[in-house]
């Protein structure tokens, strides 16, 4: 019952996350994380990630802006693996509490950037993929930073959808390697990576009919609610282990 909860959540996850261009993580992460706990979720997911991301690669190919994908991954890949080694050496009670609190305050920061109409070029990109690479290795998913940053770019749509997913395959990959070198991503997880990912995957494909429909304020109200709920579920599990 356990995978077949992980999977429908996975659909469901993959789904959203090929309209909006971001939340699979979001989503799957609390789900993940009471199945198997905060230890074992953050790699699972992290393998999860990497299919997601692969998936919208291959439904929107044509358009990926290599340049700033390029800009993006040569600090962010780096960064990541840094983060992911720095999380391995934090309890499980503080890794509900990082990712918890992050998310929660990622919405009042994503509506800040949205207010202001910045404009991003490579520079900018290569800046944001240190810092969001770096928070990607520690609190799982920082979708709410690397959208607004590749939109203020100019991508939207299918542009905007495949080239977030190509920076940020090199950073979830990294990470996975991290987790990997160091133990912590061992044939069991990478199992239950693989089929949590295979879910989002499948998700991704059903979404790309649905992108050009999507109305933006329905866009900013389904993240704010995903975050809010997956934070709040994070700091519920840290407040019930011991």
């Amino acid at each position: 019952m356990g995978f077949l909860f992980v999977l429908s959540v996975g659909l469901i996850a993959g789904t959203l996350s090929g309209i909006v261009g971001t939340g699979s993580s979001i989503m799957l992460m609390p789900v993940l994380a009471y199945e198997y706990g905060p230890k074992e979720a953050v790699p699972i997911m992290a393998v999860a990630a990497v299919m997601a991301n692969l998936s919208r690669i291959l439904a929107w190919w044509r358009e990926v802006d290599w340049r700033a994908c390029a800009a993006y991954s040569i600090t962010g890949i780096p960064a990541a693996a840094l983060g992911a080694r720095t999380l391995l050496v934090l309890p499980s009670h503080a890794v509900d509490i990082a990712i918890g609190s992050f998310l929660i305050a990622m919405v009042p920061v994503r509506h800040w950037l949205a207010r202001h109409q910045l404009k991003a070029n490579l520079w900018h990109l290569a800046i944001g993929g240190a810092v969001i690479g770096f928070l990607t290795g520690i609190v799982v998913s920082t979708g709410p930073l690397s959208v607004p940053l590749f939109l203020f770019y100019g991508l939207s749509k299918g542009a905007f959808l495949a080239t977030e997913a190509a920076s940020s395959l090199g950073l979830y990959f990294s990470k996975s390697v991290t987790f990997q070198r160091f133990g912590a991503l061992n044939p069991d997880i990478l199992l239950k990576g693989l089929i949590a990912g295979g879910s989002l995957m499948s998700g991704a494909f059903i979404a790309k009919r649905y992108v050009l429909k999507l109305q933006p304020d329905v866009f900013r109200l389904v993240m704010d609610g995903i975050m809010i709920a997956a934070g709040l579920s994070m700091l519920w599990n840290a407040l019930q282990s011991p």
